[in-house]
């Protein structure tokens, strides 16, 4: 059977009202509505007023859903669920920074945790908060250079 265009466009614009009102209703509903009355009552919000329950209600559907994938099916975390929007990440070690030994943890002054996942090394000055630049490299993996190292090493964020 052969559709024709035309007959498919004026089929989705007639169904296009349909999708729309779900998701009005579904945005339309309050928590009150939204939340069984024990989940409700659990949060605290039995104890907002009218008005502070409309504007958290307000605010709520201003504001998208958003889903986050906090773990990869092996159990690892995800830092960046989109790979395209791994960007280079200036930062300082903190505290003392005495040379990759094939297996370091350092923590960032921007909380982030990487290791190192190679085993090849450059020669390092030792150090107090050396700056350090970590740059998306290929197929997923991260380069970290430390200010006074003569290379880069291959890390993997931890945290």
């Amino acid at each position: 059977m052969l559709i024709r265009p035309r007959r498919l466009i004026q089929t989705m614009l007639l169904a296009l009202p349909l999708c729309c009102l779900s998701v009005h209703a579904q945005q339309a509903n309050g928590l009150q509505q939204r939340m069984s009355s024990a989940e409700f009552k659990a949060a605290g919000l039995d104890k907002l007023s009218p008005q502070e329950l409309a504007n958290l209600d307000n605010w709520l559907s201003s504001h998208g859903k958003v889903t986050t994938k906090l773990v990869d099916s092996s159990g690892k975390p995800v830092f960046y669920a989109d790979k395209t929007t791994r960007i280079k990440i200036n930062a300082h070690i903190v505290g003392h920074f005495g040379g990759w030994h094939g297996n370091d943890q350092l923590t960032l002054d921007n909380g982030q945790v990487w290791k190192q996942v190679s085993s090849d090394a450059p020669s390092c000055m030792t150090g107090n908060n050396p700056a350090v630049k970590v740059k998306p490299s290929l197929m997923n993996s991260w380069l970290m250079y430390v200010d006074g190292c003569n290379g880069d090493v291959h890390v993997e964020r931890v945290r």
